[in-house]
């Protein structure tokens, strides 16, 4: 299928969310027009900093009430679009078939327009990495766009990893019945990293894990990350401009999915640390990090560091289609800890001798 023309209309679901009001404010830079799904249009808590976008006044952006449960909401959005950057997170991911239903009834509305010709399905790095046996990581330790997580282990079942096979669920679903529309829309996937950097909007704080992650940080507490891993970042606006790229790209094809990470992976102790070691005139109070894993896995930590050690992150394909640099760990964090000040007056811990700003 052709890229969507320049100026054309692109649908954005979970537009309220970080990565989808990213997503909507790069478009607007970018010339498009956008019509932005939300839960509920009237919530000014969600939605108010989109009305506040360049692209609003002038009838550019629209805001659309769309509930991902209900078939048929997308019908009269999706008519006229020429893209759908599919954003949203589905409210169970261990439900296998509540997924698809989801995935089908939007697939209709796609279908139905007759104008739609390209659809990007926002899934995770947990549908490259996410292991019931973290062993594999040490036996495959190239992360790239072909792997998969061991979808033939005995113990990968929606009620442990329901969010991992959700997403690739979502993926295989829309590339075969993109394949159906017999060339008349194609499917591709990103799969997005750890997003990092800053919010738009005050609840977006407590709408994603990583940016409240560093809020905690900020606030005096955080734990340590599952098994050890390292954060797997990629700077929200990055994740954007990829989501973006492939949209707008004349050389992927359908069923094709393209990871977004900067390739970085910080520790959680060294995140902590750099708070204040990027933005010292804070003068954060640099918490310990709390270790709840039970004591028989604390017993194996060198182990599982070691593993993860290992891994071998890339991100070639992404960068040779649209020529993205992704931004360094250390911008994303101090965007990402500014805003959380400015823009949801988080109050962080503070040393000694230092006071609060504002």
């Amino acid at each position: 299928m052709p890229a969507i023309p320049k100026g054309g209309t692109v649908a954005v679901t979970g537009s309220a969310g970080f990565i989808g009001s990213w997503v909507v404010r790069l478009l607007l830079d970018k010339g498009y027009r956008v019509r932005a799904c939300v839960r509920d249009v009237n919530d000014d808590n969600r939605c108010a900093f989109l009305r506040n976008m360049p692209g609003y006044a002038s009838g550019r952006l629209t805001l659309h009430s769309a509930n991902l449960d209900d078939p048929g909401v997308f019908d009269d959005i999706f008519a006229g679009c020429h893209g759908v950057a599919h954003v949203s997170h589905v409210s169970n991911y261990n439900d296998q078939d509540y997924v698809k239903m989801v995935c089908d009834h939007m697939i209709e509305s796609v279908n139905k327009s007759r104008t739609v010709g390209r659809v990007v399905v926002t899934s995770s790095i947990a549908a490259v990495i996410s292991e019931m046996d973290l062993n594999e990581i040490e036996r495959r330790p190239t992360l790239y766009e072909d792997r998969y997580p061991d979808e033939l282990n005995e113990r990968r079942t929606p009620d442990r990893q329901g969010y991992s096979m959700g997403k690739v669920l979502a993926q295989r679903t829309f590339s075969d019945a993109a394949e159906e529309s017999g060339g008349e829309w194609d499917a591709i996937t990103v799969c997005p990293a750890d997003n990092v950097g800053p919010i738009q909007s005050a609840h977006q704080k407590d709408m994603g894990p990583w940016q409240h992650n560093v809020e905690m940080m900020l606030t005096g507490k955080y734990f340590q990350n599952g098994v050890y891993r390292p954060w797997m970042t990629v700077d929200v606006r990055d994740d954007a401009l990829c989501h973006i790229g492939v949209l707008e790209s004349v050389f992927v094809k359908n069923g094709e999915r393209y990871i977004a990470w900067s390739t970085d992976t910080p520790k959680v102790e060294e995140i902590c640390a750099m708070i204040d070691e990027i933005l010292p005139e804070i003068g954060h109070a640099t918490p310990e990090v709390t270790d709840n894993h039970p004591e028989r896995h604390q017993a194996r930590e060198a182990e599982f560091r070691g593993i993860w050690a290992k891994a071998d992150l890339r991100n070639d394909r992404i960068r040779d289609l649209i020529g993205i640099e992704f931004r360094p760990f250390e911008v994303s964090l101090r965007d990402c800890v500014e805003s959380l000040l400015s823009v949801a007056s988080v109050k962080p811990v503070l040393r000694e001798g230092f006071s609060h700003h504002v």
